[in-house]
């Protein structure tokens, strides 16, 4: 089972590196074709794609997978082959159902959540028409996406992990295609973008049907409202809705927030945000997938000794990456920025204002990973009203905070309160974990972080040496740029790797070793 987590969280981890490689050059794309604080367009499309998204979390990979994958698990572990499809068919009815009307809902009202969701808009009649317009298109891809996420969880449960790890490449794919394809033949060429999101969410699902008819696990969508594996799902769903939600939750009130700020502020944070979303991306969510099904199976066996033990495991790989990738992003963000963004629209006082908000959410990173294996501590055991009270104070938390900080570090302080919001809430997670004795750390713990503490401020130090002023990078030309950036990044991922073995952390002490018979 150990070996097969690892190779299951690098193929996954290598898939989502691909596809948020794709992710990247699409972002570069965008900033070329739309920029960030030069005019409405960009700051009108990303509002427009962040709602649909925040829901995504919500009805997809968010509440309703960790309420899913849980249930599903009993059903595959307990039940025959025809108990199982049939639950299948039921939740994929019920899911289908609702994401209509809220599809159908969210289409009808978007001037209205416009409003309330980014009220500084209404400032700017063009900025609020455009993003109203282009809210409209995108809103349906909930319903595809969330069905997506779905046929993922399953597919996941039966270790079919690459086909869900590759599926977001599609959605990258898509809108490369539109920014280059149909961008250039449209009035606005920023409605493209929204074109190429609906259309991504019809790809997306279709690519995963003949992999789960191939397990004969295509759903056949029933409205089975009263079915309890059903009511189940959605009963774990409901409060999970808000506790897997909270870091996507206060990213809506920093878009609220920064509506009201100069124009450009919600771009900012979005490209910002995007670099700091790329270890979350390509680790954090690779190992908090596969962990939840392994949980959810040693939970059914009441395995816990070996549930402790995976936690541990999946704590000290998160603070093996999440320690130099936070040192790296808040020393080299500058220089990220520049050599990923900085062409076309996207200007030099672009690159200087999204720095300042990636060095606040770099700073929150480790927290965000951490919140990623932490959380399905608890939806493994079908425990989803611990996260929602956690969820609840680290959301106040982060509202106190954005309104502190906003004022005097502008769209920096808002990055910086979801950075130490996150803390809040992964702090919480944790401490709920330890006294309910779910998890128990293994001896050597603390030292362990300070050996990986040292070598990251190794790295960090020759970071800061190597990588020089902001404006030697602003100035150099693209491949010069990218020429040093790729030997900065070597250089530093080396030095960290060399500390390590010298303080004595060997690659055999991060294997997840076998503590009982059902492993």
């Amino acid at each position: 089972m150990s070996r097969k987590l690892i190779k299951s969280t690098l193929l996954i981890g290598a898939i989502t590196l691909l596809s948020r490689i794709a992710g990247l050059i699409r972002d570069t794309i965008f900033a070329h074709l739309i920029g960030a604080g030069s005019g409405v367009a960009a700051d009108a499309f990303y509002v427009a794609f962040r709602i649909p998204n925040f829901l995504r979390r919500i009805f997809g990979e968010g509440a309703f997978s960790q309420a899913f994958v849980p249930v599903f698990s009993e059903y595959k572990t307990r039940d025959n082959a025809d108990a199982t499809r049939a639950f299948v068919d039921h939740v994929a009815g019920v899911l289908a159902a609702v994401l209509l009307v809220v599809a159908v809902i969210g289409v009808i009202a978007a001037p209205l959540l416009v409003m309330v969701l980014a009220p500084g808009f209404l400032a700017v009649p063009e900025k609020f028409g455009l993003t109203v317009q282009m809210l409209r298109i995108t809103f349906p891809y909930i319903l595809f996406i969330s069905l997506v996420s779905m046929s993922a969880g399953i597919l996941n449960t039966y270790g079919r992990f690459g086909v869900p790890a590759f599926t977001p490449v599609l959605l990258n794919l898509s809108l490369i295609g539109a920014a280059l394809l149909l961008a250039p033949h449209m009035h606005s060429p920023v409605i493209a973008l929204a074109w190429g999101v609906a259309i991504a969410g019809v790809a997306q699902l279709l690519f995963q049907l003949p992999f789960l008819l191939r397990i004969r696990l295509l759903p056949r969508p029933r409205l089975a409202l009263h079915d309890e594996g059903v009511r189940r799902v959605f009963r774990l769903m409901i409060p999970g809705m808000f506790g897997v939600s909270v870091s996507q939750i206060n990213l809506l009130i920093d878009t609220l927030l920064a509506s009201f700020l100069v124009t450009g502020s919600v771009s900012w944070l979005y490209y910002s945000d995007r670099l700091m979303e790329f270890p979350v991306g390509v680790f954090g969510i690779a190992l908090g997938t596969v962990i939840l099904p392994s949980l959810s199976v040693k939970h059914v066996r009441a395995s816990r000794e070996a549930f402790s033990h995976t936690l541990d495991w999946a704590i000290r790989l998160v603070l093996l990456v999440g320690f130099p990738a936070t040192v790296a992003l808040m020393v080299l963000g500058g220089p990220m920025l520049t050599t990923l963004f900085r062409y076309g629209a996207f200007h030099a006082h672009d690159v200087v204002m999204a720095s300042r908000s990636l060095m606040a959410f770099a700073f929150g990173l480790t927290a965000f990973l951490l919140i990623r294996v932490l959380a399905p501590g608890y939806y493994a055991r079908q425990d989803t009203k611990t996260p929602v009270r956690v969820g609840v104070v680290a959301l106040v938390s982060n509202m106190v905070l954005s309104l502190t900080l906003v004022f005097p570090l502008a769209h920096a302080g808002l990055a910086l309160a979801t950075s130490l919001a996150a803390y809040v809430n992964a702090g919480l997670l944790l401490r709920g974990l330890l006294r309910q004795k779910v998890y128990r750390p293994r001896p050597g713990l603390g030292t362990y972080i300070a050996r990986l503490a040292a070598a990251s401020l190794a790295m960090g130090v020759l970071l800061w040496w190597g990588a020089g002023a902001l404006a030697t990078w602003l100035e150099a030309r693209a491949l010069q740029r990218v020429g040093r950036l790729a030997f900065w990044v070597v250089a530093g991922m080396l030095v960290y790797a060399a500390m390590l073995l010298l303080l004595g952390i060997r690659p055999r002490q991060l294997v997840l070793q076998k503590v009982d018979t059902d492993e």
